[in-house]
């Protein structure tokens, strides 16, 4: 979810033995979203927060990354 025009960032956590860049993120999502809709950073993870139930921490990430 955007506030005010801002451009997503995606999160990304590949599988394990799994590769992909920035530039291979966008290209792959182009053809997929609309143009304004296309983040323009990546973050790459190991893993996402979670809650104790297995939920993702979405307030956590927001918090850390916005």
């Amino acid at each position: 979810m955007t506030n005010g025009g801002e451009v997503p960032r995606a999160i990304v956590v590949l599988k394990p033995g799994g590769s992909i860049s920035q530039e291979g993120i966008v290209d792959h999502l182009s053809s997929k979203l609309a143009r304004y809709k296309i983040p323009r950073t990546a973050v790459f993870l190991d893993e996402l927060p979670r809650t104790a139930s297995g939920k993702i921490r979405k307030a956590d990430l927001r918090k850390q990354y916005s």
